[in-house]
């Protein structure tokens, strides 16, 4: 990346507003080269908001393969990553705008939107964190006051994601009397809602409390998820997502489809996904449900079949029966349509992580069998809210037998197939599969890529993102201090 330091702030501000487009987020602002006193803070939001989603698609862009929801064209697995896409959306666009916002805001004492840039900075430094590991974060956005900046534990980074969630709901809880107020246009995610924000802080505690199961305790961490998503999310309608629309393509579609039309690189749907669905690692024994109802809504096949049959991670053509692969990505799906949302964290994902609190919380291990009712009520919720989010009939589904097996025969890894179904292309599935260290007890069926043999790190999972080029060129000896192998475990995975 450019040296994030070496250009002040200012300078991001009116690339990221110009650049954008005025239209999509109908801001007042000058198309020539401004100051910060001279944007209002709902003129910085969208921004904010725009790069972070774009964040979490340059991330899942490379995590999606490593979690085999999908992998390259002609079924090449990924190998390594810097995910420089997600480092330049954080590090130029997103944390000296927030700095920003945070100086405009405490000079008025306008709480709520210092809440909002407090939501925004912990989704942001959370999933650069659980990219990179450690980060520079106290140090960062300083301008010309540190070129060099250093990087920060992930451990502190995390303690900082509270202290941020948790000042947040402080002010969201309390009236903010400074006269300002979210602009229902420009806060691109709740549209001016400060009750939906605070739900979302809730339910963003209670996902990084359970990234922390290997370094609290699996029963600390679940208690803490537990206390955090008892005020989170309610309904899909608090859904933390980002619809595009005809004019600013979703870029899922760009990539999957338009590519696809034009002659240039796609991915297509992995087998691990697709055997999920099929009733292949899960079969159904209610005779009734052959297939799960939101795979069409994910996939289609090339061939017109009506049997999917995705592509083994390394293995270049080759289904997970042996046979041709012939599944690719829906051309008009739920997330890969021109107009399509990029969710950054939603209700299913609430539910399915009370579903895991109350199983962790009850004792439950990788192996055990049986929850609370109230946990497995959660992962039947969970379901639910994930096909009615996504327009599917799924009464069917949630009867079978094998889904529907009762509070007393739920298994970890029952919770963890649905959450993997509900959370397809987010980089959240990629934290679940690194935090149980992809645990075959827990995630069914699940293999190295079958290429892996051939990389630089044979038998082993790649768990972590590598800091990009430009960063090792201009701050070399904190990169060298702080760069692992790809394959070395994260702080929180132990």
């Amino acid at each position: 990346m450019k040296n994030i330091l070496k250009t002040i702030a200012v300078v991001f501000l009116t690339v990221l507003v110009t650049s954008c487009g005025k239209d999509y987020f109908d801001v007042n602002t000058p198309t020539s080269a401004v100051s910060a006193d001279q944007l209002r803070m709902n003129d910085l939001l969208a921004p904010v908001i725009y790069h972070t989603i774009y964040a979490q698609y340059d991330a899942e862009r490379i995590f999606g393969n490593y979690s085999q929801n999908f992998v390259y064209q002609g079924g090449g697995a990924a190998g390594t990553t810097t995910i420089s896409g997600t480092w330049s959306n954080v590090y130029l666009y997103i944390l000296p705008n927030l700095k920003t916002i945070f100086q405009k805001a405490s000079a008025v004492n306008a709480t709520h939107f210092d809440a909002i840039a407090r939501i925004l900075t912990a989704i942001n430094i959370g999933l650069a964190t659980d990219s990179y590991e450690n980060i520079p974060y106290s140090q960062a956005a300083k301008a010309s006051d540190n070129f060099t900046p250093g990087f920060d534990s992930q451990e502190a980074i995390y303690n900082d994601i509270f202290s941020l969630l948790d000042a947040a709901i402080t002010e969201l809880e309390a009236p903010d009397n400074s006269g300002y107020t979210i602009d229902d246009k420009t806060d691109l995610i709740y549209h001016g809602d400060v009750s939906k924000w605070l739900k979302a802080a809730y339910t963003l505690k209670a996902r990084y409390a359970l990234h922390l199961v290997n370094k609290l305790g699996a029963a600390q961490a679940a208690q803490k998820a537990l206390d955090a998503i008892a005020k989170g999310f309610t309904s899909n309608d608090d859904d933390f997502q980002m619809f595009f629309d005809t004019k600013h393509l979703n870029p899922w579609y760009s990539r999957e489809v338009l590519a696809k039309h034009t002659g240039n690189a796609h991915d297509v749907i992995c087998d691990q996904l697709v055997s999920y669905m099929d009733g292949t690692s899960y079969p159904f024994t209610g005779g009734v449900v052959t297939m799960d109802p939101r795979l069409p809504v994910y996939a289609e096949t090339d061939d017109g079949s009506d049997v999917y049959k995705g592509y083994v991670s390394g293995g270049y053509g080759v289904s997970g029966d042996g046979s041709q692969a012939n599944t690719d990505f829906r051309e008009e799906g739920y997330y890969t349509n021109a107009t399509a949302p990029i969710v950054i964290i939603s209700y299913s994902e609430a539910l399915f992580i009370k579903a895991e609190a109350e199983f962790l919380a009850n004792g439950g291990t990788t192996t055990s069998v049986g929850t609370t009712q109230a946990g497995y009520d959660a992962y039947l919720a969970g379901i639910a809210a994930n096909m009615a989010k996504l327009g599917v009939n799924g009464t069917d589904y949630l009867a079978d037998p094998s889904v529907a097996m009762g509070a007393d025969n739920l298994k970890l890894e029952d919770i963890m197939w649905q959450k993997y179904i509900a959370n397809f292309l987010n980089p959240e599935t990629f934290v679940d599969l690194r935090r149980y260290n992809f645990s075959t007890d827990v995630f069914k069926d699940l293999s190295l890529p079958a290429d892996n043999d051939q990389s630089d790190f044979p038998g082993e999972w790649l768990v972590r993102a590598q800091y990009p080029s430009t960063e090792v060129q201009r701050n070399p000896d904190n990169v060298a201090d702080n760069q692992k192998s790809p394959v070395d475990p994260l702080w929180w995975m132990n």
